[in-house]
């Protein structure tokens, strides 16, 4: 049995930080008293000896760097990205920063503080980006998961939807009672579009699986994710996943003696039996793609959206439970979807009242899957409109 975990908070104040403590104060949420701002530059000795300055990155996170989760995998990639560009980096970073006014105040200071380039790595960052980005013109924004760009806003995200769907797999194929349990954030399209693509990848190797949700409405809140778990559990769901930033839904899965299926990280450190794989963002490269970019001067906006085909998407390693075939057939299907074979949202669809949402034969389109807000058949819980 892994006991709960609660997520480390650091509090340490880096001398000759240029943000004010005023600044500092206002920026939390429920879960975290306050938004911590981190310099890092281990090669700053060395930037000062060649004489040039390094360039600012800045990232802005929802929640707890910690050490599994949404916030923890780009943390990660901050790291790689640091590391593979040395002295020629210099990064910041603001952790438990709520979405809405608090992320603009943020996102404002590290612009007005000379932050060339800044991440902002949740959905609710979107228009608190766009409104300071007007302001700085000559600094570039990064957008995780928004749909809205500008001159010097770009946006990335991975194709998390081809995980969902071979974690699905794993589900429907490891489930005894063919009832699965979700712990979701919100009902926005990114959420909604996992909903459907794990329910699919469950229901192409098992028919009779049907797909349980609970909605907490937070990002992250360890216990409330965990408390969902439970309930999930006590209404028969023997194979759980979840959609927020904690091991919570793993913890609750590794006492109760069920299986979990991890999102964002590996998070198989909080269920050594339960944890049967996850769902991985890899941000790495592309951190690192788009900071050399802004050092060559060539930046670009875009929507990028990666996936398998360009290892921006990983799946964990499996868990000793999962048999050989099972392994093979989600190996399958993965090589399948990087090959262009095989697509988690394939017609026919119908939505789960029976209204016909994708013809035979067809891919639902990006632009359909990003603004997606309907469940499909077999999914029981309300979808909040």
């Amino acid at each position: 049995m892994h006991a709960k975990r609660t997520f480390p908070i650091a509090r340490l104040a880096l001398a000759g930080l240029a943000l004010t403590t005023a600044f500092l104060s206002g920026c939390s949420k429920p879960e975290v008293d306050t938004a911590e701002v981190k310099t890092e530059s281990p090669q700053e000795s060395v930037a000062s000896v060649t004489g040039q300055e390094p360039l600012k990155v800045g990232f802005v996170y929802v929640g707890p760097t910690g050490d599994a989760g949404w916030t923890y995998s780009h943390d990660k990639a901050r790291q790689f990205m640091q590391a593979e560009l040395g002295d020629k980096v210099k990064t910041t970073y603001v952790e438990s920063v709520a979405e809405g006014a608090d992320s603009e105040r943020v996102i404002n200071q590290l612009a007005k503080s000379g932050h060339q380039l800044i991440f902002t790595t949740s959905f609710g960052y979107m228009n608190p980006t766009l409104k300071v980005a007007k302001r700085y013109p000559d600094v570039k924004f990064e957008h995780s998961t928004g749909y809205k760009r500008a001159d010097n806003v770009g946006t990335y995200f991975d194709r998390a939807y081809e995980g969902r769907y071979l974690t699905g797999m794993v589900a429907g194929l490891m489930t005894k009672n063919d009832t699965l349990g979700y712990v979701a954030s919100f009902p926005i399209p990114e959420v909604v579009r996992g909903i459907n693509a794990f329910t699919l990848g469950a229901q192409a190797v098992n028919p009779d699986v049907k797909v349980k949700v609970v909605w907490v409405s937070t990002w992250y809140d360890p216990g409330k994710e965990r408390e969902a778990a439970e309930t999930m559990i006590l209404q028969g769901a023997d194979v759980l996943t979840q959609h927020t930033d904690s091991p919570g839904v793993i913890n609750a899965a590794e006492a109760q003696g069920v299986y979990a299926i991890g999102y964002h990280s590996d998070m198989s450190e909080y269920g050594k039996t339960a944890h049967l794989t996850a769902t991985v963002h890899n941000w790495g490269p592309l951190y690192t793609r788009k900071a050399q970019a802004v050092l060559d001067g060539d930046w670009e906006s875009e929507a990028f959206w990666g996936g398998f085909a360009d290892e921006t998407l990983s799946l964990a390693p499996f868990n000793d439970a999962v048999p050989e075939d099972v392994r093979s057939r989600v190996e399958a299907a993965k090589a399948a979807l990087i090959a262009g074979e095989l697509h988690p949202f394939h017609g026919p669809l119908n939505d789960r009242s029976g209204v016909e949402k994708l013809a035979a034969g067809s891919n639902l389109s990006d632009e359909d899957m990003l603004g997606m807000n309907w469940f499909v058949a077999g999914i029981e819980g309300e979808l909040p409109q």
